[in-house]
């Protein structure tokens, strides 16, 4: 009872006392947390519980048989003339566009005769919920007609409805036949019998992947095996495999999506910090009490610690549902993300469950505690004697600040080492230790910083601004240690905000400069609907040809792409056709020589180039030799060349058409590239490629339009990353008005006899306005620093770690000026209510208690 009692008078009394300060700590507290619980939450349901749209209607199969540009159809026989018993499930996948919501769900062909033929399981079709006496002769009729289809009960479709889908480039209307309930979380698709998919598709003679359910024995690996008796390009592998890649692959982009939203909860944890700090020096007189009344070392750090983790509990409290309002947002534009830049998916639903409860309190009463520990645990080793005399701590911290700052200089050297090491399974966790280890070097000197800065300019501004701003650096530098807080505290937020907009700018101008370099086309034709990294319609054949007739076209250059699968990981194969036109500005390979030069080596040949991240991923260096599972073989490729590629993490190869067409004999293009004549318009051309369009859905835009939409995608890719630094500003501010207001209860007495000595309520509100300006520079000229120095590392050791992309510096000098200024805006309004209070002292009461 007597620590409790001890707890209540020297901790919680105070806070109730002045509830303001308490509540904008709490408030820090909550936004830390949330920010990080928002993350979490959103990265599972976006990209932790990942499943691939095609695994929809998968069944409990536990192998697959897979190949690039599809499974021959042989091979369903090859499989089902084994001595196994072995159920063979042939899938045609793809995706299709409802042209009336604008929705692209998963189109999935299944061999519906072989399943039953009433379509997917639990499906309501019409023979079953209308006309009992249906015979299975109208059932058959169904399958048979091409228009037939079976959709999840999601799209809220009944028996009998129309539905106009976009396939490739085409229209076309189809019939529902059956509903059936959503599996897969939720996620419907388009079901067509086998063949009549192949033929919406143009795939005859083959299919995209054999699902097969083995027995329980022998095991998985052992049933692996047949791939013996397969072609050399086929490839066996646990059902879901798939799956799992791209889980691998979106595991850097969640990585570093929850790194950063813990930039919030670091700034927090120097506003706890500096919280405690002022409670220790302001009940220093109350401390010396009791320690002298025989309270013991202990019970005055419990009683602190007590403090923060009241505050962390009150925080993670609040934290919990305003984290969860939060993931709603982050989940959406996480989601656009992953579908812009990594793969098809659609989000799980966001789940709030007791480990996410244990850890937004731990992360609030954690952080809390370890970040008071350190002031808690000086004022319970102070003896009672020396716990009056206020000014010693402040003492301290000018004998040590050049003692930290040489502390700084080593933690900046050791920052430099850590950059240099490699990745660790693809995670740059040296990287992020040496942006670490600067953030607390520069905590470390910021005392020898701003006394330096402050003694040289309070006369200059004294002069300027009058006695009251003498006044105002004066009082900062006295309290040293409490302003090299707030100082670190708002600089640390404004470092993210310049170094992750450096970094930002810097990738855009280098996105600029690449697409400049490589959309030499004048216009660009694909299928309409919606774009994504795994998704490549095919354009038809008949119009390709038709385009390339047209009088104001001087060439049409054929892209076609497909997913392929490389050492456990995603990736995209295309083609060009070198028999195009190709003017590129620079050379955009590593090895410098020109287009022509790298080209030339791979046309009609068994050689690539590959992308940088491909590279970087997989260790793939100019001169290797790589094997390329394509349709039924595994030929070997020499790697010519690297080029710079920005359109994708996934890592991307790249071949001449000619050699594609031997491997996989697909003509269809999934993409033109047209290059007009010299003698006509750009417009008029796409006037008469528009006519010759008529009945095919396809987009023709300008190389500008094309660069347009990828600065939009590129923007709103970077939108969440905005959003956290907001919040980390944000808490930074309110931590400065909580200061501030408690500098000036602490100094009540200084500012009561001032007023009391005849200085105006005017003088006295300016004095900490400008305090507040002056600790808005302060931390804007050493968060610029500390965050052209963690630029440097997000550039050219997380960001190359990660993805291995290579960013050209570059300074965002409006983007940074507009930031820096709205934050110094921010800090000086933030002194305006502990002014204002400062202007209501009694000057009387203040002299009386003197």
């Amino acid at each position: 009872m007597g620590r409790l009692f001890l707890f209540y008078r020297l901790m919680l009394r105070p806070l109730l006392q002045e509830p303001v300060r308490a509540i904008l700590t709490i408030l820090a507290v909550t936004l830390g947390v949330a920010v990080v619980l928002a993350i979490d939450l959103a990265g599972g349901a976006a990209t932790g519980s990942f499943r691939a749209s095609m695994e929809t209607l998968a069944g409990d199969n536990n192998l697959e048989i897979v190949a690039s540009g599809g499974v021959p159809e042989t091979v369903v026989g090859t499989i089902a003339a084994l001595p196994y018993s072995i159920r063979i499930s042939p899938r045609i996948e793809d995706s299709a566009f409802i042209t009336d919501t604008k929705q692209t769900i998963p189109l999935i062909g299944l061999d519906l005769v072989a399943e039953g033929g009433s379509g997917p399981s639990g499906a309501i079709s019409e023979t079953s919920s209308g006309e009992a006496s249906a015979s299975s002769e109208n059932t058959m009729r169904s399958l048979q007609d091409s228009s037939s289809i079976w959709v999840g009960a999601s799209l809220g479709k009944k028996p009998g409805d129309q539905l106009r889908l976009l396939i490739n480039d085409q229209v076309r209307e189809f019939t529902v036949r059956g509903v059936y309930p959503d599996s897969n979380g939720g996620e419907s698709a388009i079901v067509m019998d086998l063949a009549a998919a192949q033929r919406a598709l143009n795939r005859f003679g083959r299919v995209d992947r054999i699902l097969l359910k083995v027995p329980e024995a022998p095991s998985i690996e052992e049933w692996q095996r047949i791939r013996a008796a397969l072609p050399a390009g086929v490839e066996v592998r646990t059902q879901g495999t798939g799956t799992n890649e791209n889980r691998r692959m979106l595991a850097a982009f969640r990585w570093n999506l929850r790194l950063l939203s813990y930039i919030a909860l670091i700034v927090g944890a120097f506003l706890i910090f500096n919280t405690i700090s002022v409670s220790v020096v302001r009940r220093r007189p109350e401390t010396g009490i009791v320690r002298a009344l025989g309270a013991s070392r202990g019970a005055v750090l419990a009683a602190f610690i007590g403090e923060a983790t009241f505050f962390g509990l009150a925080g993670a409290a609040l934290g919990l549902p305003v984290g969860r309002v939060m993931a709603s947002g982050a989940v959406k534009l996480m989601a656009a993300t992953v579908e812009s830049l990594y793969v098809s998916s659609r989000p799980g639903s966001i789940e709030l469950s007791i480990w996410s409860v244990v850890l937004a309190f731990v992360i609030g009463v954690g952080v809390a505690i370890a970040s008071a520990y350190s002031p808690a645990r000086e004022a319970s080793l102070v003896s009672p004697v020396e716990a009056m005399a206020r000014g010693r701590r402040e003492y301290m911290t000018r004998m040590h600040k050049s003692r930290d700052l040489w502390i700084a200089l080593v933690l900046g050297i050791l920052a430099a080492a850590a950059s240099s090491v490699p990745a660790i399974e693809g995670k740059p966790v040296f990287g992020y230790l040496a942006a670490v280890l600067l953030v607390v070097a520069s905590a470390l000197a910021i005392p020898a910083f701003t006394d330096a800065v402050i003694s040289r300019s309070s006369r200059w501004l004294g002069k300027i601004l009058g006695v009251e701003a003498l006044l105002a650096a004066q009082s900062l530098s006295g309290s040293l240690r409490r302003t090299s807080v707030l100082v670190g505290a708002l600089s640390t937020a404004i470092a993210m905000v310049t170094s992750v907009g450096i970094m930002v700018g810097s990738f855009r101008e280098t996105v600029l400069i690449w697409m400049n370099d490589r959309l030499p086309a004048d216009l660009y034709l694909r299928p309409a609907g919606e774009p994504a990294p795994d998704r490549h319609p095919t354009v038809s054949l008949e119009l390709a040809d038709k385009l390339s007739k047209l009088p104001g076209v001087a060439a049409v250059d054929r892209l076609r792409a497909y997913e392929i699968s490389y050492d456990g990981m995603p990736a995209t194969l295309a083609s060009v056709d070198l028999s195009a036109l190709r003017s590129e500005h620079r050379s955009n390979f590593f090895s410098g020589r020109s287009t022509e030069q790298v080209l030339s080596q791979i046309r009609d040949a068994d050689a690539v180039v590959v992308s940088e991240p491909f590279t970087y991923k997989h260790h793939v260096r100019p001169g290797d030799t790589i094997a390329l599972a394509l349709g039924t073989a595994r030929p070997s490729f020499r790697v010519v060349d690297v080029y710079y590629d920005y359109g994708s993490e996934r890592g991307s190869l790249l071949m001449d058409r000619q050699t594609m067409l031997r491997y996989l004999p697909d003509p269809a293009p999934s993409n033109l590239a047209i290059y007009v004549a010299s003698n006509a318009s750009v417009e008029n051309v796409r006037e008469e490629i528009t006519q010759a369009s008529v009945g095919y859905r396809v987009l023709v835009a300008s190389n500008r339009d094309l660069r347009a939409e990828a600065i939009r995608i590129f923007d709103r890719t970077f939108a969440i990353t905005y959003a956290l630094e907001a919040v980390a500003v944000i808490v930074a501010v309110m931590g400065i008005a909580g200061a501030l207001l408690a500098l000036v209860i602490d100094r009540r007495h200084e500012l009561g006899l001032l007023r009391f000595l005849g200085a105006a309520a005017g003088q006295v509100r300016k004095q900490i306005l400008v305090e507040a300006g002056l600790l808005g520079l302060l931390a804007n000229f050493a968060g610029l620093a500390l965050g052209f120095a963690l630029s440097l590392v997000l550039i050219y050791v997380i960001n190359k770690q990660s993805f291995g992309w290579t960013i050209r510096f570059h300074w965002p000098v409006a983007v940074l000026l507009g930031a820096i200024s709205v934050v110094y805006i921010a800090t000086v309004l933030a002194g305006l209510y502990p002014a204002q209070v400062a202007v209501r002292l009694n000057p009387l009461e203040a002299v009386h208690e003197e």
